[in-house]
């Protein structure tokens, strides 16, 4: 992550005269003396994908001065937290704002969590900013201050402790941090999810994550932006398959998620091989049963999985193709599946979608496209709602992610864990 120097410095330096006013004691000792301020802090921001894309849910402050706090003295007024986040491509500001803290807590003897005020709807917990012109979402550059405006107790009676100044330590979000960065010999960028356990006699499945149009990469108007960090934050379409409860479904499963250089749809015939390139080269360096390789898409993903189920029958367990394109009947798009080769396909298919999505019309791709591959199953939900919560009607990757379609009695997961080619 790119840190703006200059605004955190000036942020950082300004954070003790900040804490020393509002706490009424004298700047040079807030700042210098660390037996009265306590010396300076780390400050991790923690993100979470929620099912509305990542947001920054809590803020981990560690400092040494910290173990000499009486707990009872932490309370959610202790620190106020600000935060501005820009686009590293433009410089553009996309939002600069107080960040509510709903919570704050011991994490360890010397490190205090700052639950923040986040959900779908809550303004300012975003890491992506979208691109409109282009179609791209973005990681932001984040910049955290964290000022403290009520002094910590000292530990049988020790005096106050008062945080010096606070340095901004990398985004962490564990789960996505858990899939590690590769890119093929052909440069095409993907993660790896490992499984803890093999996956039984003939090795583990492996799930391939085709992500949405707004994912891939920016390399055109003289940006050179391939992150390989959106396609598993701007939702939970991989992160779903690499949760304790899918894991358990599958015995273990391997989760890949490659990153277009721009968008799936643009050129299916010349990313079809590249995906395949990344799915051989996992293969062939994991203990993986190629009786188990299911691939699931949702947009632009989901019409790469058709695509990558057409041009390679033999090779997928499963396909799952949500909110799904298939292109104008009269090949005019830059995409396209035909009657012909949705009535050839043999793989066992589960379609989700939406029936309001006013992105990919359901009707005109997804119940087309099970109409015609015989044998398929289809979800398709009247609007996507998911834990109180509404969302718009392209985004039924949700209910994939949670595990929600079911048939004659099986989850999707279970569907996919017990299919083999």
């Amino acid at each position: 992550m790119r840190t703006s120097i200059t605004r955190r410095s000036v942020l950082v330096s300004g954070a003790a005269a900040g804490a020393s006013a509002l706490l009424g004691t004298p700047a040079a000792s807030a700042a210098v003396n660390a037996s009265s301020a306590g010396g300076g802090a780390w400050v991790t921001p923690v993100a979470e994908v929620l099912d509305g894309g990542e947001q920054v849910t809590s803020l981990r402050i560690s400092s040494a001065a910290l173990a000499r706090a009486e707990r009872s003295s932490l309370t959610a007024n202790t620190f106020a937290v600000y935060v501005a986040a820009t686009n590293p491509l433009t410089g553009e500001v996309a939002y600069e704002q107080d960040r509510r803290v709903s919570a704050a807590g011991w994490s360890r003897r010397d490190e205090v969590t700052l639950e923040l005020e986040h959900g779908w709807g809550v303004a300012g917990g975003g890491t992506l900013s979208y691109m409109g012109a282009y179609g791209r979402n973005v990681l932001l550059d984040l910049d955290y201050t964290v000022t403290q405006v009520e002094p910590l107790q000292g530990a049988a009676g020790s005096g106050r402790i008062v945080i010096g100044s606070f340095r901004q330590g990398r985004l962490s979000d564990p789960e996505v941090d858990a899939f590690e960065h590769h890119a093929t010999a052909s440069g095409l960028n993907y993660r790896l999810f490992s499984p803890a356990g093999v996956g039984g006699p003939d090795g583990a499945a492996l799930v391939v994550w085709l992500h949405g149009g707004g994912e891939g990469g920016l390399l055109a108007d003289g940006y050179d932006y391939y992150d390989n960090e959106t396609q598993l934050r701007a939702n939970r379409g991989a992160l779903g398959f690499a949760t304790p409860e899918a894991q358990a479904h599958f015995g273990g499963a391997y989760v890949l998620a490659p990153q277009s250089t721009s968008a799936w749809m643009l050129d299916g015939d010349r990313f079809a091989p590249l995906v395949m390139e990344a799915i051989e080269e996992v293969v062939a360096t994991r203990r993986i049963d190629r009786r188990r390789i299911h691939v699931v898409g949702c947009s632009n993903g989901g019409y790469m999985s058709l695509k990558m189920v057409a041009e390679h029958p033999d090779v997928f367990a499963t396909s799952t193709p949500i909110c799904c394109g298939i292109g104008a009947r009269d090949g005019s798009s830059t995409y396209f599946i035909s009657d012909a080769q949705l009535e050839a396909m043999t793989t066992p298919t589960w379609l989700v979608a939406s029936a309001d999505d006013t992105t990919l019309d359901s009707q005109a791709n997804t119940v087309y496209a099970h109409e015609r591959i015989d044998g398929s199953i289809m979800s398709l939900y009247d609007r996507v709602t998911w834990d109180g919560s509404t969302y718009p009607g392209h985004w039924s990757w949700i209910y994939v992610a949670r595990n929600d379609p079911s048939h004659d009695g099986r989850s999707i997961w279970e569907w996919m864990a017990t299919t083999k080619r």
